[in-house]
């Protein structure tokens, strides 16, 4: 059963993929959010879960240092509940997504990726990371 992992920014949502057994996390794309058409993010991964048959998405949550949702949390949350009414069969989780896009840079910059290069990516690398983490934790 394969499982979707989303970076929700307020421009872009990174997305990754596990594999089928849902060991591992790849980067998938990255959506240009719509402030046209807000539905529009919704049904572009509704399609994705139909075509990859996933069955749970996990959302990333952005909590302050101190463990406290910030606006940007709640900003995770509502989209999590209003994706919910468009994937209603689907489980949604949301995991703590801390420091996963500092680290997803530190490991672009560390691998020599430009900054411009960096700038497409970084979304996409943090869904992935916060997708494995939900992973390593759902397999221990």
């Amino acid at each position: 059963m394969r499982a979707l992992g989303l970076d929700v920014g307020t421009k872009t949502i990174g997305v990754a993929l596990s594999d089928e057994l849902g060991w591992t996390a790849q980067g998938l794309e990255t959506i240009k959010r719509s402030e046209e058409e807000p539905d529009q993010d919704f049904l572009t991964i509704k399609r994705m879960v139909e075509q990859y048959d996933v069955h749970t998405i996990v959302v990333g949550l952005p909590k302050n240092m101190n463990g406290t949702i910030g606006p940007s949390g709640e900003r995770s949350e509502q989209f999590a509940e209003q994706l919910q009414t468009h994937v209603p069969d689907c489980e949604l989780k949301m995991w703590d997504e801390r420091l996963t896009t500092v680290a997803a840079e530190k490991m672009l910059i560390s691998a020599d990726v430009s900054r411009k290069k960096r700038k497409k990516v970084i979304d996409k690398m943090a869904a992935v990371m916060i997708l494995q983490g939900y992973l390593d934790h759902k397999g221990n």
